[in-house]
Parts: C-alpha cells; sequence; structure tokens
C-alpha cells in the first residue's frame, strides 16, 4: 500500500472512530500540544477548553510561553541558592 493510501486510510478511521489524540509536548502544567497518533493531526485545547488546530501562529505563543515559563522557574531556583 503507497504512503498516500495509507494516510487516506488513517484519515476515514478517524472520522469514523475518532482521533486518538496522544500529547505531543508539554508547554506548562496546563497547556499541551496533541498530536493523534493514527493520522497526525495536531491540536491544542484553547482556554475555553475546546479542541483547535495547531497553527503556526499558536506554536510559536506556545513557544514563547514556555521560554517564560523556563526563564522563571530558572530565576526562582537561583535566588533560593542564594545565600541571604
Amino acid at each position: 500500500m503507497s504512503l498516500t493510501n495509507q494516510h487516506s486510510v488513517s484519515k476515514m478511521i478517524c472520522s469514523v472512530l475518532g482521533h486518538r489524540y496522544k500529547v505531543q509536548k508539554h508547554i506548562t502544567q496546563h497547556i499541551k500540544e496533541y498530536k493523534c497518533e493514527c493520522c497526525g493531526k495536531e491540536v491544542a485545547v484553547n482556554t475555553n477548553g475546546n479542541i483547535v488546530p495547531l497553527t503556526d501562529e499558536l506554536k510559536q505563543i506556545h513557544k514563547s510561553v514556555e521560554t517564560l515559563v523556563q526563564r522563571r522557574t530558572s530565576n526562582k531556583q537561583k535566588n533560593l541558592r542564594m545565600p541571604a
């Protein structure tokens, strides 16, 4: 079976049975990116709890948030290590 046939079969399976999303990336404790194991569709959950497609703009926002959280946690750890 060719790759295009496999992809179309995967899409058909997902349309009938639903997607099998698995966490692809943890951005923060509350923000995660998901990917369907079957067809490869990437999604995220928005602030209202709805599943939305993972666009390039949303990926960039997640990357910025991830960088911000990493900076804040590293600064907190540095402050805890420094003697008063």
